[in-house]
């Protein structure tokens, strides 16, 4: 081994020090994965475990020792890879073709957990003729709706699917978008998972939680130029979301309706036209308040 050259080293101990720093931030920043307001992200991005890059560190420390010319040499190879290999995970990172397949294979293999038949046989002990593959079916329908009014900025057609105090809700929040001028914009949706998740009976009304797993476009445009102003319209999301709905407690599914919805005025038997406030646009009976049936009472994302 060399004799150790305490000046020569001291020499470059300021290179050492300023390409270490460099070396651990472009390591910090490499391991941010991506947050926004659509997902949580997937931490994708370069990144090594913190043994292994204690483990360089420690081997351009030795080399400094050994011969601060190679060990400098080394360090700045090493750094320059580094910031090519970054750049190469930020392309990746902005590429929707990437991103696509990535949340694709994400959803793909995704462990859901189905609750249904268990939930199922708990609501059927109370209520014999309810099904979960009508209600599964049922709280798609709901979701897919929702999204297209969403878009449409158009609230009627969900109205008769959602509370009244969901419904203001939804209502004040697209109102917000029409009185900026802009749309928020959900299409290509594929619902990858819909399976039942709980149900509990609180007081007078009935509780039951569909867990709903999609992929989906969601940007936002401005209505005047078409110009997108949030998110990009060529990349996947996947969203997980929690459904609930809420029914009044001892209410029976009726065995010859062929879904939850409902279709005609439980109290004058008019087909449904629901006003903004939740009655029959006929007789005024408030039909989405759940006592008659299931009714959504709140829709939320979910880890």
């Amino acid at each position: 081994m060399k004799k150790l050259d305490f000046n020569k080293l001291r020499r470059y101990l300021p290179f050492l020090f300023i390409v270490l720093a460099l070396l651990c931030c472009t390591m910090a920043i490499a391991d941010v994965g991506n947050q926004n307001r659509y997902s949580g992200g997937d931490g994708g991005g370069f990144g090594g475990g913190d043994g292994d890059w204690g483990a360089i560190i420690a081997y351009l420390i030795g080399l400094f020792i050994n011969d601060p010319a190679v060990g400098l040499i080394v360090l700045v190879i090493l750094v320059v890879i580094v910031l090519i290999m970054r750049k190469k995970a930020k392309k990746q990172a902005s590429d929707p073709n990437i991103i696509n397949q990535r949340v694709n294979q994400q959803a793909s293999n995704d462990f859901n957990f189905d609750n249904s038949a268990a939930v199922a046989a708990q609501i059927q002990a109370i209520d014999p003729a309810f099904s979960s593959d009508k209600f599964i079916g049922f709280a798609r329908e709901v979701f897919m709706t929702i999204q297209a009014a969403w878009t449409a900025k158009d609230w009627k057609p969900i109205r008769p699917f959602e509370s009244e105090t969901l419904f203001n809700t939804h209502k004040q929040q697209l109102d917000e978008y029409i009185r900026l001028g802009k749309t928020n914009v959900v299409e290509k949706i594929a619902i990858k998972h819909c399976a039942l998740q709980s149900f509990t009976q609180d007081g007078d009304k009935e509780v039951l939680t569909v867990a709903l797993n999609a992929v989906m476009r969601d940007y936002v445009i401005d209505d005047a130029t078409k110009k997108v102003l949030e998110s990009d319209p060529n990349r996947d999301w996947y969203m997980k979301y929690e459904m609930v709905f809420n029914r009044k407690a001892g209410l029976k599914t009726d065995p010859g309706k062929k879904g939850n919805a409902i279709t005609n005025c439980p109290n004058c038997g008019a087909p449904t036209e629901v006003t903004s406030s939740g009655q029959c646009a006929y007789c005024g009976s408030v039909i989405t308040n759940g006592e008659h049936d299931w009714v959504l009472t709140d829709i939320h994302s979910r880890n």
